[in-house]
């Protein structure tokens, strides 16, 4: 089955503001989430792996690894094919999903201990005051102790996790936080291993489920597996931690490879549990679920994308702003609202998610963000298209990246020429016709230059 489908635009189009998006769609958000009583209101749940690879769910084409629970969610929901990260790397990711800004104006650009500012407004903060429980459970990576960007000062009644990224990195941390407090893992002083961060958090989400389940509620779960532990990898040549490489253990494959494919099984299987709550709890047909990663597969720990064909057709991995680093899988499933079954080639990107949630609780977004609602597509009507999408990216050096209907422009490092490609026929971006497109091209530099401001926090050598 097909559903919402993105049109091709004519090569004149012309660069301008979207309007918010109108009653013209067609989709009365009453008639899609019912009455306005809070009791009504459907729940919001958001499941967030981190650097899982476009191509590692079956349902997204793997072969080897198994994620049953995962391709029975896109069964029952719909599986979008042109979903994007915010960015390639993991907190400027987060900060588009949660402020609803592309690259060109977000706050973080890049994995940097940047806060965010208290004018930042989250979608936690939207939905908390359209009478939601907000929960995170997880890594923030978008705010440090004592700063105005902690989870607990942006919107969430409950945060437990970790709060920067690096720290992350240690699947058996001596310390979490749990809202503004450090909290001592006991299990792992010592040098110790008995207490494993994301066992943890998926028991977290079981609590927090049953605590909060006459709604409504909003639960930010971002997993941090299969993310490497760099440190480990560094010292072994094994960063993919895990408590056991099963179901994986006799395969004849290199052990980092056995223990990468363990933990998306692993994330499959505890994603199960947390689905399994909903329908225990009686709550499941009330509650959107959204399901994504937040940027393409690393090479990383001893991890190998090529091994398990993780980009699948896509050119790029993690830090690149071809498709592999930046188009996630993306599974949506609200029970008798969101088309089952379905597959949907919408493009759309993480800061959608505010005005997209906004919307589906029955609040306003914030004025002047970049997101745009895609309600109407999640429910396989006609849905308001991006005149384009923007990212840009700092390490090594600077880069950016557009795409305007077919057509993807990306430039790898200034001065360099604009590559062009078409992504209908040359998903792998591997044939560059900027010399037979000019007009297309003429665009794309338009973007790259009008789509951004200045960002404060970039390299001293991109400063102008």
């Amino acid at each position: 089955m097909r559903c919402v489908t993105r049109r091709s635009r004519a090569l004149g189009l012309r660069l301008s503001v979207l309007c918010a998006l109108s009653a013209a769609t067609g989709t009365g958000v009453d008639a899609a989430r019912g009455a306005d009583h809070p009791s009504n209101k459907p729940n919001i749940v958001f499941l967030f792996a981190d650097d899982l690879g476009y191509g590692d769910l079956g349902c997204y084409g793997q072969k080897t690894i198994r994620t049953p629970n995962l391709d029975r969610l896109a069964v029952q929901g719909t599986r979008f094919t042109d979903c994007y990260a915010g960015s390639t790397v993991c907190a400027p990711s987060r900060c588009s999903l949660m402020t609803g800004y592309h690259m060109g104006h977000a706050h973080i650009r890049g994995n940097v201990r940047v806060p965010l500012r208290y004018q930042d407004k989250t979608v936690a903060e939207v939905l908390k005051a359209a009478g939601y429980t907000t929960g995170i459970i997880g890594k923030w990576g978008i705010g440090e102790p004592g700063t105005t960007g902690v989870p607990t000062q942006k919107g969430f009644d409950e945060w437990f996790g970790y709060l920067n990224q690096h720290h992350a990195h240690d699947y058996y941390p001596t310390y979490l936080w749990r809202d503004q407090q450090r909290v001592e893992l006991q299990g792992n002083l010592d040098g110790r291993k008995g207490q494993y961060s994301h066992d943890l958090f998926i028991r977290e989400a079981e609590s927090f489920l049953e605590r909060h389940h006459a709604g409504p509620f909003f639960l930010y779960l971002p997993l941090t597996i299969p993310h490497a532990n760099n440190e480990l990898g560094g010292k072994t040549g094994n960063g993919m931690e895990v408590p056991s490489d099963a179901p994986y253990s006799n395969e004849d494959w290199p052990q980092p490879q056995k223990n990468h494919a363990a933990m998306i099984t692993r994330l499959d299987r505890d994603i199960g549990r947390l689905l399994t709550k909903l329908d225990e709890l009686g709550v499941a047909d009330n509650t959107v679920v959204f399901f994504t990663s937040d940027n393409g597969p690393h090479r990383e720990g001893g991890a190998d994308p090529e091994f398990f064909d993780s980009n699948g057709a896509l050119r790029g991995i993690k830090r690149d702003l071809y498709e592999g680093g930046i188009r996630v899988p993306m599974i949506v499933r609200w029970p008798g609202k969101v088309p089952a079954g379905a597959s949907s080639d919408q493009v759309w990107a993480f800061w959608d998610f505010l005005p997209t949630a906004a919307e589906i609780a029955g609040a306003a977004s914030p004025a002047g963000i970049d997101g745009i609602s895609m309600l109407p597509a999640l429910l396989g009507k006609a849905q308001t298209d991006h005149e384009y999408l923007y990212w840009e990216f700092y390490e090594r050096a600077f880069k950016q990246a557009a795409r305007m209907g077919p057509w993807k422009g990306v430039r790898t490092k200034p001065g360099q020429a604009l590559e062009l490609y078409n992504l209908d026929r040359d998903i792998g971006e591997a044939d560059d016709i900027a010399g037979t497109h000019p007009e297309v091209v003429a665009i794309i530099e338009k973007i790259f230059k009008t789509a951004r401001t200045e960002w404060e926090h970039a390299p001293k050598r991109r400063r102008r």
